[in-house]
């Protein structure tokens, strides 16, 4: 069952107090001083080159995830199977995506790495075919962002900067905030555990 157009604009409504609220703060220090140069200049003083690259290749995974994302819901915007609502979710979806994936590039960039480029649309094989109703889009991105959000909890304790994991911690919870919302739009409910093995 769908969550009805006037319900989605609730969901948006509530997704947008809730990136204006304490979470956004977290990032946005954490990634300003990161943009900066202040993080990368203080851990690239205490890190050996290969902790170094280790995290440049750990922040290319995640700009690889991110460039995914915003593919994904350009098909999703592209299809003409989303209604009003819906699109306005998924476009504001992407340009969260799109944000991410700005910061992780100048992060690699900051600490002397060269971002990974996003694939060709051809080359992420997304199941257009069986895209055939707004249910199957919004499934689709569903099982997109929880795979994100997998992928980011994994990402969190691999990094040598204290600085680079709670980036990684924030992205994750905006992952996380997406796939919410998106099984609530598909009407299911959305997970509820105290805490994500």
């Amino acid at each position: 069952m769908l969550v009805a157009p006037s319900s989605l604009s609730t969901l948006l409504a509530s997704r947008r107090r809730l990136l204006t609220g304490g979470g956004q703060a977290l990032l946005s220090a954490t990634a300003v001083a990161l943009l900066a140069g202040i993080s990368a200049k203080a851990d690239s003083s205490t890190q050996t080159a290969d902790q170094m690259k280790s995290d440049v290749d750990t922040l290319n995974t995640m700009l690889s995830i991110e460039y995914e994302g915003i593919a994904a819901y350009q098909v999703g915007a592209k299809s003409g199977l989303l209604q009003p609502a819906v699109l306005k979710l998924a476009v504001g979806f992407q340009s969260d995506h799109k944000q991410h994936a700005e910061m992780l590039a100048k992060a690699i960039s900051q600490l002397g790495g060269t971002p990974v480029q996003p694939k060709t649309m051809a080359e992420y094989a997304f199941p257009t075919a069986n895209l055939k109703t707004q249910t199957d889009v919004l499934r689709f991105a569903a099982d997109l962002e929880q795979g994100a959000a997998s992928a980011y909890k994994g990402t969190v304790p691999v990094f040598n900067s204290r600085d680079l994991s709670a980036v990684a911690a924030s992205i994750l919870g905006s992952e996380t905030m997406h796939w919410a919302i998106l099984r609530r739009a598909l009407g299911e409910a959305p997970p509820t555990v105290a805490f994500v093995a």
